[in-house]
């Protein structure tokens, strides 16, 4: 459910809610800049803040100023050593938006908004001081940055997941565990196979499944930014589908799963194929990092699902499209 709706129909239940929202971060914060949570009346929550004493006490914070009938903002910084006696040594700026049933109507003019955009939105707003209610103006893009930002007296916020795109190519047993390590995670998958009667009844939401009788001609509808993981039944289609995707040096990421062994000899028959020096560099196979030695397939798919999150964040934050995923990092041994 999109946060707006939820505190909607908090609204509608108990005519008080509370969003808290990490504003601010510094040292080792246990959540970053734009983190929220929902607060509801009974005191249960929605989301998360990075848990530990912080959050117990944003808590005890929201359901304070919903007794007392607050609206609006408020911020409060918390030093999490000195103030909470956390060993993290890290600050953390709250921002606290108290909202009661005169909210309504605001609240539900952000939820259709929220939802018409497929569940992204982008607002700015005039921050004049503590205590009084937002008056939120709709943006049409998403700007890049925190998902809460204030700076010179105005709040700019984007709410809605960040999802970074993977192709997935392989139904078998690992790419069944692959699609659910990935399911939690900040990942848009799309789940590629020859063989529809592999694909479950049951599906994650953040998944969409294709079949198609050849795979590798899909790569021209993926956007540059798809991570595109490799694991078919065929090593000659995993062959196929690593060639198109590297040939179109566009992608930030293009794993097969497999061995030293296998990285060696798809090296050579890719550079055999016409594919440049740098571009054959790029393929990532053997897949998985941690020095995780089992075959399990769910073991393969933790390490995989950790590998991709390492890349996202070194393409999010750093800009590293094509730079190792970690220094002296030891190849992990997929499959034969």
């Amino acid at each position: 459910m999109i946060l707006w709706r939820r505190i909607l129909d908090e609204l509608r239940k108990d005519g008080a809610c509370c969003l808290v929202t990490v504003a601010a971060s510094a040292g080792s914060a246990p959540r970053e800049a734009g983190a929220r949570m929902t607060v509801r009346a009974d005191g249960s929550i929605s989301g998360t803040i990075g848990g530990g004493t912080l959050e117990f006490e944003a808590i005890r914070w929201a359901l304070s100023g919903m007794r007392e009938g607050r609206r609006g903002l408020v911020f409060r910084r918390v030093s999490l050593g000195p103030d909470l006696g956390q060993c993290c040594g890290g600050r953390v700026d709250l921002a606290l938006e108290h909202f009661t049933a005169e909210d309504i109507e605001a609240v539900r003019v952000l939820v259709h908004a929220q939802e018409e955009r497929g569940g992204k939105l982008a607002v700015l707003a005039v921050f004049e001081r503590e205590g009084i209610p937002l008056q939120r103006q709709l943006l049409g893009d998403l700007p890049a940055g925190p998902d809460f930002l204030l700076a010179e007296g105005v709040i700019t916020e984007r709410f809605g997941p960040e999802l970074q795109p993977v192709w997935l190519f392989g139904a078998g047993h690992v790419g069944r565990a692959v699609v659910l390590a990935l399911a939690p995670l900040p990942f848009d998958v799309t789940w590629i196979d020859s063989r529809a009667d592999l694909f479950p009844p049951a599906m994650p939401g953040n998944l969409r499944y294709v079949s198609a009788g050849r795979p590798a001609e899909l790569l021209k509808d993926a956007p540059d930014s798809a991570f595109i993981l490799i694991m078919t039944h065929s090593h000659a289609l995993d062959e196929d589908i690593a060639a198109a995707a590297l040939a179109q040096d566009r992608f930030p990421y293009v794993g097969v799963i497999g061995s030293e062994t296998k990285r060696a000899r798809f090296m050579n028959r890719l550079r055999r194929r016409g594919l440049q020096g740098r571009q054959v560099d790029r393929l990532v196979c053997p897949i998985g990092t941690c020095g995780v030695k089992s075959k399990l397939p769910a073991a393969i798919a933790a390490s995989v699902a950790v590998e991709i999150l390492i890349k996202n964040e070194a393409v999010k934050l750093e800009g590293l499209y094509n730079q190792p995923l970690a220094q002296g990092q030891q190849p992990v041994n997929n499959a034969g």
